[in-house]
């Protein structure tokens, strides 16, 4: 049970793409749900539905996050609205959209994170922005969430928001951050907001059976 006053974020990653099976940068990219990414999404509607009342659902506005987030309400019978926000979104990756991760790191070294620290963290791709604008975007869509008040918030995201808010949150280097985890396709982490801070309750858990 969450104590009164305290307020209960639960943030879930989209379901499964064919992007993320052909591991493929997506960045802004209107890629849908795969089945198994459909059903990553009904189950994490379900185990959030059994363990919360929710009050309000918060969805980046691309396709996958979309659809993620409505057939999680569907799935969970959830009484409560989306609403979508650009915020939410992941990294904008310009023009690199669509390269494999082999593609993009072995032509574009300047974005390999892991060899080039945190100048790959400030590089912008033509038509798109940079890691630590993408942060500086998650961290104030983050700040417009209720604060307390004992609501229960649903938020579909993007493996990137993910890694920069938790790392954020935990006070961890933000090249540990996205290089340290993997938060996988419907994982969900549920944070309580409190005045004397975040507690992370749980992260990254998975609802599903791994071999689904």
């Amino acid at each position: 049970m969450t104590e009164t006053g305290a307020g209960t974020v639960l943030l879930v990653r989209h379901g499964e793409t064919t992007w993320n099976r052909e591991r493929r940068v997506q960045g802004w990219a209107p890629t849908g749900l795969t089945e198994r990414g459909e059903e990553q999404a009904r189950t994490a509607g379900r185990a959030i539905a059994a363990g919360h009342a929710v009050d309000r659902i918060v969805a980046s506005d691309l396709r996958r996050t979309a659809e993620t987030a409505r057939l999680l309400r569907r799935s969970g019978g959830i009484d409560a609205g989306i609403e979508f926000d650009p915020g939410w979104r992941e990294r904008d990756f310009g023009r690199l959209q669509g390269l494999s991760y082999e593609e993009l790191f072995g032509g574009f070294p300047e974005f390999a994170l892991g060899e080039i620290g945190i100048e790959a963290a400030r590089t912008v791709p033509e038509g798109g922005e940079s890691l630590l604008g993408m942060r500086e975007r998650v961290l104030d869509a983050w700040g417009r969430l209720p604060d307390g008040g004992g609501e229960t918030v649903v938020v579909v995201t993007h493996g990137g928001p993910l890694y920069v808010l938790l790392g954020h949150l935990k006070g961890v280097d933000l090249i540990e951050a996205v290089l340290g985890t993997d938060y996988r396709n419907g994982a969900i982490t549920e944070l309580c907001r409190r005045d004397d801070g975040i507690e992370i309750r749980r992260e990254n858990h998975v609802p599903y059976s791994a071999t689904e």
